[in-house]
């Protein structure tokens, strides 16, 4: 009776351990269709776009804590002061909110000929919950296109606009 007892908690241990893991959304970028002097190099590309996701992730995980601090690596200028606005309002108002990416298709559409910008469109679908006493309060997926102006710094690209845009 004690092994099969042990069996059930270490079984529903490891499903809910497995339904909070997060997924990792699906990330397709599209060829850079730019039309500017400066050309786009790879690394350039890649470091960019690596740093966008890796934005999305600080965001998400700065929403859900409401611990607005989680921004600073990775946002800088309008996007971290609309972001930091967003924490303090929903915390204000006693909830979190909870975004998890499906996918990403990504488009680099400007490169500044001083390579100090780029910016990109994501067209994302991503799962959010609004979460009340740490309570699903609302959840639904959302189909949405963002564009993202990048700035580089010392070591990393840092998201400097962060908007939804109306198809």
């Amino acid at each position: 009776m004690k092994i099969l007892r042990a069996m059930l908690v270490a079984w529903a241990v490891g499903s809910v351990a497995f339904a909070l893991a997060p997924d990792e959304a699906e990330v397709h970028v599209q060829p850079p269709h730019l039309d500017t002097p400066r050309p786009l190099n790879d690394t350039t590309r890649e470091a960019a776009v690596r740093n966008y996701l890796e934005a999305w992730t600080s965001a998400s995980e700065a929403l859900a804590q409401n611990r607005p601090g989680l921004l600073d690596a990775t946002f800088t200028g309008t996007a971290k002061d609309q972001l930091t606005a967003t924490i303090r309002q929903q915390a204000a108002l006693g909830i979190s909110t909870r975004y998890q990416p499906l996918s990403h298709n990504i488009q680099i559409v400007f490169y500044s000929p001083d390579g100090l910008s780029i910016q990109l469109v994501d067209n994302i679908e991503y799962d959010v919950q609004i979460l009340h006493q740490n309570k699903v309060f609302t959840a639904r997926q959302v189909h949405a296109r963002y564009i993202a102006v990048l700035t580089p710094t010392e070591v990393r690209w840092r998201v400097r606009l962060f908007q939804a845009v109306s198809e």
